[in-house]
């Protein structure tokens, strides 16, 4: 995550504040509704940390094959991971 914790936890306080304010939403339960935004943002902040995992463990894979190829790490990192975001239809 490129964002420290605390701060998913900030933004989802103020985008509810704004939704809020703006008369667009209602809740009963501000700490509960406040918690599963929390985590809804953080969820969405580490997609990009997953992606990065599950990049390298596909080089560690093929790295045989890569070399073969002769394709650098970087080259090859940076293709998997745009046709993973692209399978995957994620925005980051």
């Amino acid at each position: 995550m490129q964002f420290p914790r605390e701060y998913g936890a900030y933004m989802a306080k103020q985008v509810l504040k704004r939704l809020v304010t703006a008369g667009l939403i209602q809740f009963d339960q501000p700490e509960y509704v406040t918690e599963v935004m929390t985590q809804v943002m953080l969820d969405e902040l580490g997609v990009e940390d997953r992606i990065h995992d599950e990049v390298r463990k596909i080089l560690e894979e093929h790295g045989d094959a890569m070399k073969q190829l002769g394709a650098t790490y970087e080259e090859a990192f940076k293709a998997i991971k745009k046709q993973l975001v692209r399978d995957r239809k994620v925005i980051l």
